[in-house]
């Protein structure tokens, strides 16, 4: 085993390397402002500003751009472990309004993974006052392949 190939067994490392890979194709978040923060094994924080192409008739934040950057923590929480995994359900609420010039974070956290399901808490907030913006509950279901092809065959299986 390489010493690049060693450093993936780490589950920090591996979880980093995943979300590396997939932000280099994910160009609806790059195209909406989005950042990714943080990423571990299970979880993954980003953020987004509301910019004023995304403020609908009631002057807030469209609530399918809310749901978009939650759904986007999400998945990058879930494919943390290297393995291709999807959405097969989500719900959000919508608690407060996010308006212009404010900067949106989702944070993702793995309550549960069994086989080849999960469930996933995504809680935004709008950065610096703090305040609960909608809260996202996601189940995902692994499929086939892995984020970084090849990888799992060059580690031992978990």
């Amino acid at each position: 085993m390489t010493g690049a190939t060693s450093t993936l067994t780490d589950p920090q490392v591996l979880a980093e390397a995943a979300a590396a890979a997939m932000w280099a194709r994910d160009r609806a978040c790059q195209a909406l402002g989005m950042r990714l923060e943080a990423v571990g094994p299970g979880r993954a924080v980003m953020s987004m500003p509301v910019r004023a192409d995304m403020v609908n008739g009631h002057a807030m934040c469209h609530g399918g751009l809310i749901f978009t950057l939650a759904d986007s923590a999400f998945a990058y929480a879930c494919n943390s472990h290297n393995h291709n995994t999807v959405a097969s359900a989500c719900q959000i609420d919508f608690l407060s309004p996010a308006r212009e010039g404010e900067v949106l974070e989702a944070e993702a956290v793995e309550r549960a993974l069994a086989g080849r399901s999960g469930v996933y808490d995504i809680t935004v907030r709008a950065r610096g006052s703090g305040r609960l913006v909608a809260l996202f509950r996601g189940k995902s279901h692994r499929i086939g392949g892995e984020v970084i092809a090849g990888l799992q065959q060059a580690q031992p299986h978990a």
